[in-house]
Parts: C-alpha cells; sequence; structure tokens
C-alpha cells in the first residue's frame, strides 16, 4: 500500500489530468442530452454484453448438471413404459415392474478396434451386475461383462463375440445381429430364413428371447439384403440406429425377474439331463 501511495505522489500531475478529464466528460454528458443519450448507450451495450458473455458462460457450466437431470428423467420415464411391466394374474389390476433402467454416464468408449468396449461411471453400489443389457436414447448399445464398486464395463455391439438375439419387426421371424469388424456404422444380420425378402429401412428389434434385453428395442434398420439361391439362409447389412461415436448418456436395463427366470431354466435342464 506504502508503494502505491508513493507511486500516485509521483505521477500525482497525471493522476490530476485524468481526474479532471474525467470530471469534464461526466458534466458534458449530464448538459447535452445528445452527448448523454451517446453515454447511456454506449454503457448498454456494454452492460448487454457482459451479460450475454456472463449468461453464455453459466448455461455451459449449467449444461452438464442439466443433461444429468434430464437422464433421470428419462430413465423414470423407461421404467413406467408397458415393456418395463410383466402381467403376473389377469383378473387382478396388478403388475410386477419387470425391467428397471438406470441412467449411467459414458466415462470412455472406442469404435475403430476389433473389440470394442464401454466403461460407464456406475458399478456394483449403484446394482449394477454382469449380464444386463445397455441402451442408449434411440436403441440398444451392448452388454455388461465387468463390474467394479464404482464402474462398469460394456461390451459393445462393436464386438466380435457380440451376438443379439432379434427378430424383423414387421414379420416377427427371428434372426441374430453380429458385427464384422469393419464398420461402426453398421452390422449383419445372420440367420434369415431363405424365403424372407428384406428391404432398406426394415426395421430390426430385439426378440426378448435372452432375458437381458426387453422385447422390441430398436437395433437398426436394414442397408441391403444379400440372398444367396443355393443356401436356406441368408444375411443382409443392418445400420445401426445408435451413433457409437458419441455415446454420452446410456442405460443400464436391470431385468427384476432375471434370477426366477434363470433358477427355472437350469430346473428344466437338469430334469431333462
Amino acid at each position: 500500500m506504502r508503494t502505491l501511495f508513493a507511486l500516485l505522489w509521483k505521477k500525482q500531475f497525471f493522476v490530476l489530468f485524468i481526474l479532471l478529464e474525467v470530471i469534464s466528460l461526466i458534466l458534458l454528458s449530464k448538459s447535452y442530452s445528445y452527448h448523454g443519450s451517446i453515454a447511456y448507450n454506449t454503457t448498454s451495450d456494454l452492460s448487454g454484453n457482459i451479460y450475454s458473455v456472463y449468461t453464455q458462460v453459466t448455461d455451459y457450466l449449467y449444461l452438464k448438471k442439466e443433461n444429468a437431470l434430464l437422464a433421470e428423467e428419462n430413465a423414470l420415464l423407461k421404467n413406467k413404459l408397458s415393456s418395463s411391466f410383466l402381467v403376473t394374474d389377469t383378473q387382478y389390476v396388478y403388475r410386477d415392474s419387470l425391467f428397471r433402467f438406470v441412467p449411467v454416464n459414458v466415462v470412455s468408449n472406442s469404435v475403430s478396434k476389433k473389440n470394442n468396449f464401454i466403461m460407464v461411471n456406475k458399478g456394483r453400489k449403484h446394482g449394477i451386475e454382469k449380464e444386463m443389457g445397455a441402451i442408449s436414447t434411440l436403441g440398444i448399445t451392448g452388454v455388461v461383462i465387468g463390474v467394479s464398486k464404482n464402474y462398469s464395463i460394456i461390451m459393445s455391439m462393436l464386438h466380435q463375440n457380440m451376438r443379439t438375439s432379434a427378430r424383423i419387426k414387421n414379420s416377427g421371424h427371428l434372426v441374430n445381429v453380429v458385427w464384422d469388424n469393419n464398420d461402426y456404422l453398421f452390422g449383419t444380420v445372420i440367420d434369415i430364413p431363405s424365403h424372407i425378402r428384406l428391404l432398406p429401412g426394415d426395421t430390426i428389434v430385439t426378440s426378448g428371447n435372452s432375458l437381458i434385453f426387453p422385447e422390441g428395442i430398436i437395433i437398426g434398420t436394414i442397408e441391403s439384403h444379400h440372398q444367396d439361391n443355393n443356401k436356406n439362409l441368408s444375411v443382409a447389412t443392418l445400420r445401426y440406429i445408435t451413433d457409437f461415436s458419441s455415446l454420452n448418456h446410456i442405460y443400464i436395463i436391470n431385468n427384476l425377474m432375471k434370477d426366477e427366470q434363470d433358477s427355472l431354466f437350469k430346473q428344466v435342464a437338469k430334469q431333462h439331463e
């Protein structure tokens, strides 16, 4: 502070000149309406620009929070869908929840490798377990294969070992979807019956047979169908509905009846050994 006073005293004439100039400008702006309007407009423009920048900065800072809240709201809506319930007795209005959707954020993701994985920011303490399905806001994404306390690893649809039970939406015929390791935009529909002719734009959805995904979740649409008259089954190129290169918020699907369903399958299999 002492140094500041010394500097001001040393430059006292210059400081006095500046103060007189400021006082003159104030008096001039108050004396003439034109000058006053210029000063007012200049101040308004300056303050407007400052507020605009401030608003943009605060909007950006709150964007992440708003996106997280939106993901939570979407999860609540998905939990209320009819596909999330199982009618246990048609004589009574009583439905057990079959699926629960848990919103998560993508921590890391790859699309260009032979085997691609997605890491998300929720794990065992959030109720995430292996063999749970994962979907984006548009369609299927993958299956959980690894879980720690706070994180989970998802085997992406872009993985050579990923094989998804599916249906042709307009006919109901069962098929399977795999990835051919070439392009993250496209997959391959296999095991198509020879009498089925698929057209560009036909929709492929989950079959519901795997106990991992609810029935009817979109996987993608047909790009082209490759038929061979000498084979009983054919293949088709599928364009994924999910853009795997821009995943941010996705949802883990918890089938609340999976343990009971698995137990029943094992019991029946054991009886028929």
